[in-house]
Formats: structure tokens, sequence, C-alpha cells
């Protein structure tokens, strides 16, 4: 029997494995074609839903103004104009008037000196501010980070009005102060009347405002530092001062220079603490960009003009930015 079994096994054709008929049902389906599957279910299709309503918001609060002011600068706009709708196409003749004009250089190289002086100031307080956080306990920190918040919570109107009371001639205290530590000269001292003064306050102003947002932005960026590498610094010997450059800066420097750009925008484009406090005044002595395109706007009622201004400060701030950026990127891939 083992002879015949063996006899059939050699008779089974070699290399042709046996066909068996599928069964019914088991045949697989085509797989799917290149198409199948992209087409957006309702169910992704709502978080595009929900967030169009805020995009299409966005766009008409920034994009709108901004090509009605890019045309109001291209047009003779004024009272007239803005009564009966009969605006007529000038081109670059705004621009070309305003970019003649003395004043207007002026107040260009008023509004640079203004954010030099304030992005400074900034920076130096808020990254001081920064490493005495890190620095104080738990108690301590919580207290400071409370009044920075505090600080940066109140809005600008009322700290602007706060300021117009302290720097007032007859019941301001900071004059009370100085007469009473003996500097009779500031006895009802007018700070507002004199330019210097008015622009100094405004520094202050400005500086008080935005080192809280600054100094916790920084202070945050110094917690991830590791301090092991104080550690390793401090066992080589190296100084305070070495650390700072060596270590903490190049560590934070991202951030660093995140929250400077952020302060020369802010700055830049200061206008509410400006117009309620001194209106540009006296004179012109604290008249920047800003300050400048509304009062040409609204007092000489030449709102193409106003435009215009309007649209070079948004130009001059990009180019600030842009050679910032251009110059931050390079340093980087150098870096690297």
């Amino acid at each position: 029997m083992s002879i015949i079994r063996e006899r059939a096994a050699i008779r089974l054709p070699l290399g042709r494995p046996s066909r068996r008929q599928p069964r019914r049902g088991s045949q697989r389906s085509a797989p799917p074609g290149p198409g199948h599957g992209r087409r957006l279910r309702p169910g992704r299709a709502w978080p595009y839903l929900l967030v169009a309503p805020t995009v299409l918001g966005m766009l008409y609060l920034l994009v709108y103004p901004l090509a009605r002011t890019v045309l109001i600068s291209l047009q003779d706009f004024r009272l007239r104009q803005l009564i009966r709708g009969d605006a007529r196409f000038v081109g670059l003749r705004n621009y070309e008037t305003l970019l003649t004009d003395g004043h207007f250089w002026q107040v260009v190289r008023r509004t640079f000196l203004f954010m030099a002086v304030d992005v400074v100031l900034i920076m130096l307080l808020a990254t001081l501010v920064a490493l005495v956080i890190e620095r104080l306990g738990r108690l301590g920190r919580t207290a400071v980070l409370s009044a920075l918040v505090l600080a940066w919570a109140m809005p600008v109107i009322a700290a602007t009005t706060v300021f117009q009371w302290l720097f007032h001639s007859e019941f301001g205290i900071v004059n009370h102060t100085l007469t009473g530590l003996g500097f009779d000269s500031f006895d009802r001292y007018p700070w507002f009347a004199h330019g210097p003064a008015a622009f100094t306050i405004l520094v202050l102003l400005i500086v008080w405002q935005s080192v809280p947002f600054a100094a916790i932005t920084l202070y945050s960026a110094l917690a991830t530092v590791p301090s092991e590498l104080y550690e390793s610094a401090r066992i080589d010997g190296a100084p305070a001062g070495r650390i700072f450059r060596s270590i903490t800066f190049p560590m934070i420097r991202p951030i660093f220079m995140l929250v400077l750009s952020l302060e020369v925008i802010w700055t830049f484009k200061a206008f509410v603490q400006i117009w309620v406090m001194t209106n540009g005044g006296p004179g012109d002595a604290t008249t920047i960009l800003p300050v400048y395109a509304v009062q040409t706007a609204l007092s000489s009622q030449r709102y193409d003009l106003g435009s215009a201004a309007s649209m070079v400060t948004v130009l001059m701030m990009a180019a600030v930015l842009v050679l910032y950026f251009r110059q931050l990127f390079r340093q980087e891939g150098e870096a690297l």
C-alpha cells in the first residue's frame, strides 16, 4: 500500500498549484481609486465653518480699512468730497506733498527718538525685573508677578488719567513731594506746558505700561534655562556678567528678540496716551506720526494727507521690522 501511495504522489504534476474555484461571496472588492477618501466629510467641515466667521471678521476689520486708506491717499479727499462723494484721483500727489514738507520730517525724527528711548528703557528694565523675579522665593515671586499683572491689566485711559493727576501743576503729588524735599522751583510747576517735560512724562507712561508684559515674558523664558548650566559655570568660577552673556542671554535670545519686535511695533504706533494727555502739544513737542496723521485728517480736514501719512507710517514700521528680521536670520544662519 505504501508503494502505491508513493507512485500516486509521483504522478501529480509538479510546479502547477491546484486551482480552486473561489467560493461565492469570497471575492474581494477592487482597491479604492486615487480619488477615493478625499471628499470632505460633513464632520470634518465643522472646524472650518466655526473659524470662518472670525476669519471673515478679521478680513473686514483689517483688510478693508487698509484698502480704503490706500484709496483715499490717492485721491483729493477733503470735507467736500466726504459729504458729496465725488473724490478725484490724483495719483501720488499727496505723497509728494507730504514728503516735501519739512514739518513732516521733524515728526519722523521725533517718532524714531521716542521709539528708541522707550524700547531701550523697556527692554533694560524688563530684563532686570525678570532676573530679580527668578531669584526670589515663592512668596516674593508671587507678589511681584501679581503686581505686574495688575499694572498690565489697567486700562490705557485710566493709567493716562492717573499720570495726568500725578503731574498736575497744583494738585499733583509729584510737585508736592519735590517741594517738600526742598526743590522750591517745582512749586506749581506746569509739566505739560514744557515740551521736554511732557515728552519725558509720556516716555515714563509708555515704559510703565509696557514693562509688565515684557518682564513676565522674559521671566517665562528664564525659567526654561537648565540649572545645570549655571552650576557648571559657577564651579568654573565664572562671574555673574559672564554667565549672563554666555549662558542666559543666548538661551533666551529668541524670546528676547520677539518681545523687542513687539515693543517696537507698539511704541511706534502709540497714539491713545499722547492724544489723551497732551493732544500732541505743547506745540508739537509730543507729536509723532500717528498723532500727526490724525491731526492732519481731523484738524485740517485733509483726509487724503492723513491717509498718506498713515500709509507712510505703516511702510516705515514694516521697513524697520524687515531690516531687523533680516539681521536676525543672518545671525542665526552664521550660528548654524
